[in-house]
C-alpha cells in the first residue's frame, strides 16, 4: 500500500479485514430527518457537500492503520468503521446504478476493485457478522431481517437500508458524480508488519466518527506491554488477550443498549478489587500498568473482564427473559449500585432462586433512592456487606438483611435513615419523576393481576407499548363534566399523583386525550388498573379528589409492601 493513495487503488487487488479481537460495527443511523443525525448521516451529507462545492481538492478520508499479515492481506487497526459504511455505501451505489442501466466495462472493472471480484471479498467485517455482511450487503441474497443475533449486524443492516433508501430516486448523474468521489477520494495508510507498533499507533491516533472507548484504550495498552514485556509467554499472552476480547466485543453487540461497555469495566474493576469505591478506570489500571508486576496484573484482568462480559450477557439477554426479578431490575434501570452484585453472584454459581431474592432485595433499595432522591452516599452503606460476600462466603443472606434493616430502621439513626419506610412513603404522597411513575404502576399492575388467581402470567414491562403516564383527570382543565374543580389545592395536590396516573400505552394515551371522564373511562379495558377504575366510578361517573385519594392510599400500600 503507498502512504499517500485513494480508496480505489487501496482496495484494489488487497483482501482487507476486521481482526475478531476487534471492536464490530458501531456507526449509527438516524432515519427521522427531524432528530440529530448519527455517523452514518454525517457520512452522507459530508460527501453531498463536497460534491456541491466548488472545491478543486480531493475529498479526504482520512488515516487508516492496518496490520499486513501477508501478501495483499491486512487487518485494519484503525479506521474500520469508516471501511465499513464505504463498502456498504459503495455496494448500495452500484445496486441503484444496476437498477437503472447495466454497468459499462469501466464501472465493472471499479466494482471488481472496491467491492468483489469473482469470489474475492475486498472487504470484510468481523467473523460473527461477515456472513450477514456478505449476504445482505454485497450479494444482496438476503432481503428479511431475521436472525439478526448482534447489535453490529443490525447496525449494518441498518446502514445498507438508509443509503439504498436516499439513493432511491437519485440520478445517473448523482449516482456516477458519487462513485467518482469515493473512489477517488484520497487517504493515507500505514500498513506494519509489527504488531506492537501498530498497537502503539492506534493508542495515540484519533480520527472522525467513534472515539476509542476506554476498553478499546485499555485492550491496547495490554497488549502493547504484552509486546514489551511478555518474553517468552508474549505470543500466548497475545493470542489469549486477541481470543478474551472477541469474545467480549461479540457479547458488547449483543448487550450494548443495556449497558454500557465502559461502565462494565468500571463494575469489573471494582469486583476485580473488591470495593465499591473504585471508579476512574484508566487512571488505576495505568498505575497497574506502571508497577512489577503488570503482566501477572494482565492476564487476571483481562480474564476477569471476559467473565464480566460473559455472565452479564447471561443477566441481560436469557435470564432476563425467563426470570421476572431480573427483567423488574432490569426495567427500573439506573441500577449501577447493584451490577458489582450482579456479577459475583454468577461469579460464584449462585442457584437462580437466590439470583432472584438478591435482584428483588437491590431492586427495593435502588427505587428507593431513586425516588427519595437524597445526596447522601449508598456506596458507603453498602461497601462492607459487598467485600464480605466472597466465593468461599456467597451466602447473600446479610447482603438481604442489610438492606432490610436499612428499610426498617428508625429515624434517630440518622445516618442510616435516608431510605427508611417513612421516607418512601413520604415520596410517594407527591409528584414522582415520570419514567418511575410508569415502573411504579406496572409493580401495581402486576399486584391486581395476582390477586385470586394461579397460575397467571404476570404482564412483563416491555409488553406494554410505548407505555406513558394518563392523567385521568387532565392536566388542562376540560370545561365538560366529569371532573373535579380545578381549584389551587385540586391542581397543586391532585393532578400530578399516582392516584391520577394510569399506565398505558402511547396509542392509547392519544386517543383519550383531554376527553371528558365519561369518554375516557368507557376505554379503560385493556389493564387490571384500568378496570379498577371503572369498578370505582360505576355508580357515579366523575373522577373526583376522593377517588384520587382513595386510589393512591391503595396504590402506596402495595408499593410499601413490594419495595
Amino acid at each position: 500500500m503507498e502512504a499517500s493513495t485513494t480508496i480505489k487503488q487501496m482496495l484494489a487487488g488487497n483482501r482487507i479485514f476486521v481482526p475478531a479481537y476487534q471492536r464490530a460495527y458501531s456507526w449509527d443511523t438516524e432515519f427521522e430527518s427531524s432528530k440529530a443525525p448519527k455517523q452514518v448521516n454525517t457520512f452522507l451529507s459530508d460527501l453531498e457537500d463536497y460534491n456541491r462545492s466548488s472545491t478543486k481538492s480531493k475529498f479526504y478520508f482520512g488515516h487508516f492503520l492496518f496490520e499486513e499479515k501477508s501478501e495483499n492481506e491486512f487487518g485494519v487497526i484503525d479506521g474500520q468503521q469508516r471501511l465499513t459504511t464505504i463498502s456498504i455505501f459503495l455496494s448500495a451505489l452500484f445496486l441503484r446504478l444496476k437498477a437503472i442501466r447495466p454497468l459499462s466495462e469501466d464501472e465493472d472493472e471499479s466494482f471488481e476493485d472496491l467491492i468483489k471480484r469473482k469470489s474475492t471479498y475486498r472487504f470484510a467485517t468481523v467473523g460473527y457478522d461477515n456472513q450477514l455482511f456478505k449476504d445482505y450487503v454485497i450479494d444482496q441474497i438476503k432481503k428479511d431481517k431475521n436472525g439478526l443475533e448482534t447489535e453490529s449486524a443490525k447496525r449494518i443492516v441498518d446502514a445498507f437500508d438508509f443509503f439504498s433508501q436516499k439513493l432511491a430516486d437519485k440520478d445517473e448523474v448523482y449516482l456516477l458524480k458519487m462513485l467518482e468521489t469515493v473512489q477517488g477520494s484520497s487517504c493515507t495508510t500505514h500498513p506494519v508488519t509489527d504488531e506492537s507498533e501498530a498497537i502503539q499507533m492506534f493508542i495515540f491516533q484519533n480520527n472522525r466518527g467513534k472515539k476509542p472507548s476506554n476498553l478499546e484504550i485499555i485492550k491496547a495498552q495490554f497488549m502493547f506491554i504484552v509486546h514489551l514485556y511478555g518474553g517468552d509467554e508474549k505470543e500466548s499472552l497475545i493470542e489469549e488477550i486477541k481470543s478474551r476480547f472477541e469474545k467480549i466485543y461479540k457479547s458488547i453487540s449483543s448487550i450494548e443498549y443495556n449497558i454500557d461497555e465502559d461502565d462494565v469495566l468500571v463494575y469489573t474493576l471494582r469486583v476485580h478489587f473488591n470495593s465499591l469505591w473504585e471508579s476512574n478506570a484508566i487512571e488505576k489500571i495505568n498505575k497497574l500498568l506502571s508497577g512489577e508486576n503488570s503482566i501477572s496484573f494482565i492476564k487476571l484482568f483481562t480474564q476477569s473482564l471476559a467473565v464480566s462480559f460473559e455472565h452479564l450477557t447471561t443477566f441481560f439477554g436469557k435470564d432476563e427473559k425467563e426470570n421476572l426479578e431480573i427483567h423488574s431490575l432490569i426495567s427500573l434501570g439506573g441500577i449501577a449500585i447493584a451490577i458489582p452484585f450482579i456479577i459475583k453472584a454468577y461469579k460464584f454459581g449462585l442457584q437462580q432462586r437466590q439470583l432472584s431474592q438478591l435482584c428483588s432485595s437491590l431492586e427495593s433499595l435502588v427505587i428507593r433512592h431513586r425516588l427519595i432522591g437524597t445526596r447522601a452516599d449508598i456506596t458507603s452503606r453498602l461497601n462492607d456487606v459487598y467485600q464480605k460476600f466472597k466465593e468461599d462466603n456467597s451466602d447473600i443472606r446479610p447482603i438481604i438483611d442489610k438492606i432490610e434493616w436499612m428499610k426498617n430502621v428508625g429515624s434517630d439513626s440518622w445516618w442510616w435513615a435516608y431510605w427508611n419506610n417513612q421516607a418512601l412513603e413520604r415520596a410517594l404522597q407527591g409528584g414522582i419523576n415520570h419514567s418511575i411513575a410508569k415502573f411504579l404502576l406496572w409493580k401495581y399492575e402486576t399486584h391486581l393481576e395476582s390477586q385470586g388467581k394461579s397460575g397467571y402470567s404476570i404482564t412483563r414491562f416491555d409488553k406494554i407499548i410505548n407505555p406513558e403516564l394518563e392523567h385521568i383527570a387532565p392536566e388542562t382543565e376540560n370545561p365538560e363534566t366529569g371532573y373535579d374543580t380545578y381549584d389551587e389545592e385540586f391542581v397543586n395536590q391532585y393532578i400530578n399523583c399516582l392516584g391520577n396516573y394510569l399506565l398505558i400505552s402511547k396509542s392509547h394515551n392519544c386517543s383519550v386525550g383531554n376527553k371528558p371522564f365519561a369518554d375516557k373511562r368507557a376505554s379503560y379495558k385493556h389493564s387490571e388498573q384500568q378496570r379498577e377504575v371503572q369498578e370505582m366510578t360505576k355508580d357515579n361517573l366523575n373522577w373526583t379528589r376522593s377517588l384520587i385519594q382513595e386510589r393512591k392510599e391503595k396504590i402506596i400500600k402495595v408499593l410499601m409492601d413490594k419495595c
